[in-house]
């Protein structure tokens, strides 16, 4: 018998936040989060300046559980009542992803349920749909995060194609790496944008790299090198003045590239729609930048909520109730509990079996 409902359980452990969420889908319509609850790790990791992964794994030991009973306790029902259970198989770091499959596919094997890895960037790329103004297909999607930054053409849910992508460090590496320049603490980016509303856009001049490249890859290792050399012309004791400017012409100049690759991208593929996924989609002066140049095109342009830019729970379950309902997760076949997590695996290679 096919099922016509499904209550999904998400659990997103690839870095330094641990989520869980509890999503209500039908065979048609878009599905109802009824619970989630998240903990981040950027406290424990502050004093480290950067996410250590041993740590990393060892904190979603602890957090899982406990966030997935608070997950439950919100949607107002019990484990039993889970049909499927969703977990990050990758990408992210192999011991974190290897916590959040290990508690998935154990409690599922506990209920008799099926289980079902997804794809991080997936969920990320699909969590707009969980927003109050979800999009509908096709639609080219900029994809910003802190390790990944790319432009899919997305037809249909499992069907993306990859447009251009980061050549070395992505967006959110330059943010983070120049805030450490700048000397602000851990997460970078954010405090990187904070400080860069004091400050004036145009105070420095900076490049943007491969802005005219005719193709739609990035490059952002170059500007964290320039961003080095800006400060330190200021010397030892720059005034926090000039470090505001030099920030906000930083995040101008990310948000500068970003805006052109992706308006090229909707240029090149016939396309009226835009998606923004990722944390840095967080980022006012990126949205502010998008919705004036989409505005000014007649281009619609969508993000998932702010509370669910970063890593979630929902964004997990969100992705396994789309499969679902396209077709693409066969709930006619016997549960299998071994697992294996993919710490590297391109999304235009999610459906390769490997």
């Amino acid at each position: 018998m096919v099922a016509v409902g499904m209550r999904i359980l998400g659990i997103e452990s690839s870095c330094d936040e641990t989520g869980v969420a509890v999503i209500d889908a039908d065979a048609h319509g878009t599905p109802r989060l009824l619970g989630a609850s998240l903990h981040s790790q950027i406290a424990m990791h502050q004093a480290y300046g950067g996410v250590v992964p041993e740590l990393a794994s060892r904190d979603h030991i602890r957090r899982v559980l406990p966030l997935t009973e608070a997950a439950l306790a919100e949607a107002q029902c019990g484990l039993e009542s889970i049909d499927l259970i969703a977990y990050t198989r990758g990408p992210g770091l192999a011991g974190a992803l290897l916590v959040g499959a290990g508690v998935a596919v154990s409690m599922a094997a506990g209920l008799g349920r099926p289980t079902m890895g997804v794809h991080h960037l997936e969920g990320h790329l699909l969590s707009p749909f969980l927003s109050v103004d979800p999009p509908e297909f096709p639609f080219v999607a900029l994809l910003v995060s802190g390790g990944h930054t790319q432009l899919m053409q997305v037809d249909a849910v499992g069907s993306y194609t990859l447009l251009g992508e980061t050549i070395d460090d992505a967006a959110g590496e330059a943010f983070d790496k120049s805030a450490k320049v700048l000397g602000l603490g851990y997460p970078g980016g954010p405090a990187l944008a904070a400080l860069a509303e004091r400050g004036d856009p145009k105070a420095f001049k900076l490049p943007r790299p491969l802005l005219h490249s005719g193709n739609l890859d990035f490059s952002f290792a170059g500007l964290k090198t320039a961003v080095m050399v800006q400060f330190n012309k200021l010397g030892p004791s720059p005034t926090e003045q000039s470090r505001a400017d030099l920030a906000a012409s930083t995040q101008a100049a990310i948000v500068d590239v970003l805006v052109k690759k992706s308006l090229t991208a909707l240029e090149s593929r016939g396309a009226n729609r835009l998606v923004v996924a990722g944390g840095v989609g967080a980022n006012r002066a990126l949205r502010m930048a998008l919705d004036a140049a989409c505005q000014a095109r007649a281009i619609r342009v969508h993000y998932p909520e702010l509370h669910l830019c970063t890593d979630n729970g929902a964004m997990i379950a969100m992705a396994a109730a789309l499969r679902w309902q396209a077709g693409l997760f066969d709930t006619e076949r016997p549960p299998q509990y071994g697992f294996q997590v993919r710490p590297r695996w391109p999304l235009d290679a999610i459906d390769d079996g490997a």
